[in-house]
């Protein structure tokens, strides 16, 4: 049996900090106590010096291009970029060429991430218009959820159906995350800019093209229709204060049958940010007006949004050099969404607590993670160890994405995640991968 010990601890879990010390046998937390002493050879001690402790991250909503876009990145590639960012589990999305919209593009993944992924692993099985019957077919246990793309994005797979859309939402039983972007406001809203710049576009145009109206018309559609079928309904990457009124927190998050999260660049940058950083800011959906990020930062620590997570989603950087209509929108971000939120937190903009329950606890209980997301004696052993007070700069030197870029290029950050383990594996160590072990197939409590 491999047994390691972290000395010293401070931990952050379940809304308390308090000091103590892990013990991992193999991949699992064996126990939690004040003081653990090595009582076989060879133990492996990690002393974390009073710096914090906390459940790896579970991101929700990544695009790792693999198959078929591998230029941009892959799972070998982006997982390490996500170890070395405190994330240690992930949801990859269904957008990727062919899409996984059957049971073997699926299956054909699973048998990639487990070769290749350093972070443990799952991936969102895409709804179309004519696939319910293959839906239908997936063990609910394997996957977090069903994907429709009820706006289109990168991959082509716009779901305009309504017929069809209800049916998945009637029949479906897990959480059906969404892409809410009105395709018919979009698309009227890219002739007028057409007809105006020609393919000249300003990139600072992106959200007056998709606009709030876009938003808030395809959520509102989506929570009216969860409501009439009592489906079990997940909003992704929220984008405008509008949008909010559509949400409540008045139940705990185990009773909601409608929740929604908030992703890291719609809550670093606004639309003063396109002057400066232009297509590398450039997402779908757009990132809008300083209010519009004020008012999620207010409902994300007053629980109306549920999860933080990055829509990681890289291109390359010859590629975001394109005129804005060929332009993607997208862009790398796992490997800095933990330090970014750290710096929210010395902004004063949110506690460490509320950080760790939208990241790391909130995802596991939402999409009913098997063991993940706390630190727990029985759990499996996916932690983080960050210095809260460790400045870094970053730069492309020391970026991992494939596409080797970043929107947060030259940004220091005040803290510094120092390790990574991912099922008792020390994955990550002082800016170094280590690729002690292999991510694991996520399974899900259904």
């Amino acid at each position: 049996m491999k047994r390691t010990i972290i000395k010293n601890a401070n931990i952050i879990n379940d809304q308390k900090i308090f000091e103590s010390d892990i013990l991992i046998e193999d991949s699992l937390i064996s126990k939690i106590s004040k003081s653990i002493s090595p009582s076989f050879p060879n133990t492996k001690i990690i002393d974390a010096e009073g710096n914090f402790v906390i459940p790896g991250l579970i991101d929700d909503q990544v695009h790792f291009r693999e198959p078929g876009l591998t230029h941009k990145g892959n799972i070998y590639t982006e997982s390490r970029a996500a170890v070395a960012g405190g994330i240690t589990s992930y949801f990859e999305m269904p957008n990727t060429q062919p899409n996984t919209t059957t049971i073997h593009e699926l299956n054909k993944k699973f048998d990639v991430a487990k070769e290749n992924s350093i972070a443990n692993f799952s991936f969102m099985f895409g709804g179309t218009n004519t696939n319910l019957e293959e839906i239908l077919k997936n063990n609910i246990s394997e996957i977090p959820a069903i994907k429709l793309f009820l706006g289109s994005s990168t991959g082509n797979m716009l779901v305009d159906n309504l017929n069809s859309i209800e049916d998945i939402f009637s029949n479906v039983e897990i959480p059906i995350a969404v892409h809410c972007e009105d395709e018919n406001t979009i698309k009227n809203n890219l002739k007028l800019h057409i007809d105006s710049f020609g393919e000249n576009i300003p990139i600072s145009h992106h959200p007056k093209i998709r606009s709030e109206e876009a938003c808030f018309i395809s959520s509102s559609m989506a929570v009216k229709l969860a409501k009439k079928t009592g489906a079990r309904l997940h909003v992704f990457h929220l984008s405008t204060a509008k949008e909010l009124e559509l949400f409540s927190n008045k139940l705990p998050l185990k009773e909601k049958k409608i929740t929604c999260e908030v992703c890291i660049h719609h809550l670093s940058f606004s639309d003063e940010d396109y002057d400066k950083l232009g297509s590398k800011i450039k997402w779908n959906p757009a990132v809008k007006t300083s209010n519009d990020r004020d008012k999620l930062w207010y409902a994300l620590n007053n629980d109306l949004i549920d999860v933080i997570a990055t829509d990681h989603a890289p291109h390359t950087a010859e590629e975001k050099q394109n005129p804005y209509i060929s332009c993607p929108s997208g862009g790398p971000l796992v490997q800095h969404s933990l330090v970014s939120m750290l710096e929210a937190y010395h902004q004063q903009k949110i506690s460490l607590e509320k950080i760790v329950q939208k990241m790391c606890h909130n995802p596991a209980i939402l999409f009913d993670v098997s063991k993940r997301g706390f630190v727990q004696e029985g759990f499996y052993a996916d932690l983080v160890i960050f210095d809260i007070k460790s400045p870094w700069k970053v730069s492309n030197y020391n970026l991992l994405y494939k596409c080797n870029w970043s929107p947060f290029e030259n940004k220091t950050f005040k803290s510094r995640i120092l390790h990574t383990l991912v099922n008792g594996n020390l994955v990550f160590s002082n800016g170094k991968v280590i690729e002690s072990g292999m991510g694991m197939k996520i399974n899900f409590d259904r």
